[in-house]
């Protein structure tokens, strides 16, 4: 296992362990997770549905296969951790309150930058999107393997 592979595995693990964390505690309702949804400004329920999304995103990190997914579970982290970290920024948290998400999204754009080709989209081409060689419509992959 070259170096790349071990920084995208640990970035990774430690992405979806923030994540089943974050879930768990978020499914739990507990008193210091309610409170700290309700300084935010949240309705109670939004843990619940947060809790189940990050959940699911922690599998998709770790299952093999299903490079879409993947793709939509990272975007679900930008989508979560920098709302956490402007909501305790507007609601006037401390430095740490927003730092940690943004820590944490680092750490998981750092898994996705890394993940490796098995755990990426194929470039996807159609008729629409194709570049013509030399003007004469060949596919871009027919020129690069002549």
């Amino acid at each position: 296992m070259n170096t790349k592979n071990v920084g995208y595995w640990a970035l990774t693990g430690i992405s979806a362990a923030a994540l089943l964390a974050g879930g768990a505690g978020d499914l739990s309702r507990a008193p210091a997770v309610a409170a700290g949804i309700a300084h935010l400004g949240y309705p109670l329920y939004l843990a619940s549905i947060l809790g189940v999304w990050k959940i699911l995103g922690a599998a998709a990190l770790l299952a093999p296969r299903f490079p879409r997914l993947k793709e939509w579970a990272y975007a679900g982290i930008l989508f979560d951790l920098s709302g956490a970290a402007l909501s305790h920024g507007i609601s006037g948290d401390g430095l740490g309150n927003v730092a940690t998400p943004l820590i944490l999204l680092g750490l998981a754009m750092g898994s996705w930058a890394l993940r490796p080709e098995t755990r990426r989209l194929a470039a996807a081409t159609t008729p629409h999107t194709e570049k013509r060689a030399g003007g004469l419509g060949v596919h871009p992959r027919a020129v690069e393997q002549t």
